[in-house]
């Protein structure tokens, strides 16, 4: 549904500045990035090359080339890519990032081909499709034999999502359990659908081609970002619900309910 995309990028785009003012000062954001990084660097070698979709403002493909990788960034928001080419530059990073207008959903039509170390995307971008089996199976082209795929994604159940329901949040406590046709999501007045997604639905796309590396809950006990200045406000159960998604995040059932799940998979040779 490239529609629907087009309209989340321009919402996006409008707003790609204001996205890394808030990303900057919110101390969950930081959690969550961390958190995705130490995933993905965990199987990956050094030195590759990778395509990053949905790239945004460039957050992670700049510290990815910070880490000595080569990143190709690609975003179907131009806002969001003008941002990001503006920020590449002004961090010297112009021979380690290179970036292009492409949508996920087309990616037979990508510039750069590679083939990739790692395709990565982060933060839900994959959600705002209803065909993520195809796209997921577009992949294995561009990926190296043994190459990696790690991605972001929403699933159909949030625990910290779910209990909004006690405060009488009653629409967004129960947007994932009913979103088969998609749930409407809306940013300054721009409204775009979104798709959940189980684990299972990912790995059962990428079995043909891929092998499970494997995945883990994000922000399944530590709340969301949505719910700002938890962290300032609570530090001390902050601290020891980071403890316990670290202890936790890998095991049934924890692994499925967080506002996202991250989850790797290993190219077959």
């Amino acid at each position: 549904m490239i529609e629907n995309e087009r309209v989340a990028a321009k919402a996006f785009s409008q707003q790609a500045l204001v996205f890394d003012a808030y990303d900057a000062g919110n101390t969950i954001i930081a959690y969550k990035r961390k958190r995705v990084r130490d995933h993905v660097l965990r199987y990956l070698p050094p030195d590759s090359r990778i395509l990053e979709l949905n790239a945004g403002t460039g957050e992670d493909a700049i510290w990815f080339a910070r880490q000595g990788h080569h990143v190709h960034a690609t975003d179907i928001a131009a806002g969001m890519q003008e941002t990001l080419a503006g920020k590449v530059v002004r961090a010297d990073l112009s021979d380690k990032v290179t970036h292009e207008l492409c949508s996920f959903t087309t990616l037979s039509s990508l510039r750069e081909k590679g083939p990739y170390d790692l395709i990565f995307s982060n933060f839900a971008g994959l959600n705002c499709t209803d065909q993520l089996d195809k796209v997921l199976k577009s992949l294995a082209p561009l990926v190296k034999p043994g190459g990696q795929v790690s991605l972001v994604i929403l699933p159909k159940f949030s625990l910290w999502e779910s209990l909004l329901v006690f405060k009488g949040k009653f629409r967004t406590a129960t947007r994932r359990w009913f979103s088969s046709r998609g749930a409407k999501s809306h940013v300054e007045g721009h409204y775009f659908k979104c798709w959940y997604y189980p684990p299972g639905f990912v790995i059962n796309a990428m079995a043909p081609a891929f092998d499970l590396l494997g995945f883990e809950g994000l922000c399944t006990l530590v709340p969301p970002s949505y719910i700002e200045h938890f962290a300032e406000r609570y530090p001390g159960a902050y601290r020891r619900l980071c403890a316990l998604e670290e202890r936790w995040k890998g095991r049934w059932p924890w692994r499925s309910m967080g506002d996202y799940y991250i989850i790797s998979f290993r190219k077959k040779v």
